[in-house]
């Protein structure tokens, strides 16, 4: 990436336009960057990176309701539209919502994606329930450190993975069952579980498979994408057919199984963010700072988070 001038974000009538305080950094920036995603976000260059954002409403689209200038706002901006790594962005209102009043500008701009990716696997697709075991992958990650408070604010009992200088940290969010992962293999450890997050290698997703009890969901955020995803987005013929070959060992093994296994590549939702913010606001979830890089560092921040050993997110301050 390299600092550059670039015109003022077009508003559309149904945008809102964000003076950027801080932008989070996410593994979803690197791998947009190396070119990972190409055939799921085929993006033409040049781009702006940045998938989440915190600040204040400067301007309103004429049909925007239900923000006005001043507001001091977060949002991950959808696909095809997001590059939060500026002094501004312009946002559909139904992506955005009020930041926390509890948050500061970078606390809150290191919340929306990893938020977001956790609520829509837990809550919406899992249908996570008091009394259910969860196992979450890398516990002391962006969505690891979310994925933990939500699920035990849910009730539910929660394992996961981190190294042993991570341990006190993720037991602090609530996790019952902690793995050092460079002591212990997991799936020995772990059984009749109801929910697996995966966020890692081929080799955890096929273990993951092993932890559940029948009927069970594995999830996954690392992939491989299956065909109920592509099919979402509208992916052309020949993306659905690379998508069912790479996806079809573990789609197998977990029918065999009797899993549900389901590729999650989480979309923007405003309203989604706004039960995020009442959780945060209630102090049942509270966010996990590893550094806060300032905005001409922005590469060093990514690079940063590319060794994947943040403690929770990585955020560039703007303003």
């Amino acid at each position: 990436m390299r600092l550059g001038d670039v015109p003022e974000p077009v508003l559309r009538d149904d945008d809102v336009l964000i003076d950027i305080h801080a932008a989070g950094i996410n593994l979803l920036d690197s791998k947009i960057k190396s070119g990972e995603f190409k055939l799921i976000l085929p993006y033409r260059m040049p781009l702006v990176l940045g998938h989440d954002v915190a600040g204040i409403v400067t301007h309103v689209g004429s049909r925007v309701r239900h923000f006005k200038v001043g507001d001091e706002v977060y949002a991950r901006p959808r696909d095809q539209r997001v590059g939060t790594f500026a002094q501004c962005i312009a946002v559909n209102e139904n992506d955005v919502a009020l930041k926390p009043n509890n948050l500061t500008m970078e606390e809150a701009a290191s919340i929306p994606l990893v938020g977001l990716t956790a609520w829509q696997a837990l809550i919406e697709s899992a249908q996570l329930k008091k009394g259910q075991k969860v196992f979450i992958q890398a516990g002391s990650g962006g969505v690891g450190t979310f994925a933990i408070q939500l699920a035990k604010h849910v009730g539910a009992t929660v394992a996961t993975t981190t190294s042993t200088a991570n341990i006190d940290l993720v037991k602090g969010l609530g996790a019952d069952v902690v793995i050092d992962y460079k002591k212990d293999d997991f799936e020995k450890m772990l059984q009749n579980y109801d929910v697996v997050l995966h966020s890692q290698d081929a080799t955890a997703l096929k273990k993951s498979l092993r932890v559940l009890k029948s009927g069970g969901t594995l999830l996954s955020i690392s992939g491989p994408p299956d065909p109920a995803f592509v099919k979402g987005i509208g992916a052309p013929w020949f993306v659905s057919l690379i998508v069912r070959l790479l996806s079809s060992g573990v789609r197998k093994e977990a029918t065999h199984r009797g899993l549900r296994y389901a590729f999650l590549f989480m979309r923007a939702n405003g309203q989604q963010l706004r039960e995020i913010t009442r959780l945060i606001e209630a102090g049942a979830i509270r966010p996990v700072m590893d550094r806060v890089f300032p905005f001409e560092s922005t590469n060093e921040a990514l690079a940063y988070v590319e060794k994947g050993r943040a403690k929770g997110k990585v955020v560039v301050k703007i303003k």
